[in-house]
């Protein structure tokens, strides 16, 4: 599969995955997905691969969905317009390997939704968390009401979603969303050092220990991301959300 908006590269026994659409703020469109899910799978397939790290650029890990795409989609079918991306969500969170997101700038929606399916997140300073699908009259679709609650709490989640505002790198490691602050010109490195770190050790026992930790941290999840991806899916056929997202477009276009 030839890529048009990530970079894949390896270091020793760590796969690296790139997003690289810096014009979009890597903003995530369905192919994007699509090739981040395959590159982890290829990677996952790979033997001499241990540990997987997944960035954005200094100024966005991932600033939302692709607005225009996502408008295009919900046009022919609403209810349909997402399922691929849910697919890909899944093939990502379902990898045996460890996956470690180093996050600098914007990860906001889907993008902050990417970062939460990866079992380590390093953060820059200028690290921004968020979830404001809550503007365009739409509710997260890809786990992050569910699996911010069961991280975060019912309390902090609930003003996330319902009012969108954005956790900055201090709250987002104090509320266990992430794991430490790296100096932004260290993030890269430091992520591939703690993913060197990972896959010089008993890869059976690193699959197995990732396993028991998503194990406990998953029970009953799955059903309630199903539950919230049904209700994303009736936001989606809404005129309100049609009109907003109409709205925030030619906003942007001005």
């Amino acid at each position: 599969m030839e890529y048009t908006n990530i970079l894949a590269e390896t270091r020793g026994a760590v796969g690296i995955i790139t997003l690289n659409r810096p014009k979009a703020l890597n903003a995530i469109c369905e192919s994007m997905l699509q090739e981040v899910s395959e590159q982890v799978r290829l990677y996952e397939q790979d033997e001499t691969i241990a540990a997987i790290v997944i960035k954005g650029s200094d100024k966005a890990f991932a600033a939302g969905i692709d607005i225009k795409e996502l408008q295009a989609k919900v046009s022919i079918n609403p209810i349909e317009a997402l399922d691929n991306t849910y697919k890909y969500f899944k093939q990502i969170d379902d990898c045996r390997k460890p996956i470690i997101a180093a996050v600098a700038g914007y990860a906001l929606g889907i993008g902050c939704e990417l970062a939460l399916t990866c079992d380590i997140i390093l953060v820059a300073d200028n690290a921004r968390f968020g979830q404001p699908e809550i503007s365009l009259g739409v509710i997260p679709g890809f786990g992050a009401t569910q699996r911010l609650t069961k991280t975060i709490g019912k309390s902090k989640t609930m003003e996330m979603v319902l009012t969108g505002r954005a956790l900055n790198a201090e709250e987002a490691v104090a509320c266990g969303i992430a794991s430490r602050i790296v100096a932004l010109p260290d993030l890269f490195d430091e992520s591939l050092k703690t993913a060197m770190r990972i896959a010089a050790l008993p890869r059976y026992a690193i699959m197995l220990a990732k396993d028991a930790i998503k194990q406990s941290f998953n029970t009953g999840l799955e059903s309630g991301i199903d539950y919230e991806n049904k209700n994303c899916k009736i936001c989606l056929g809404t005129n309100g959300f049609k009109e907003s997202l109409e709205r925030f477009i030619e906003k942007r276009g001005k």
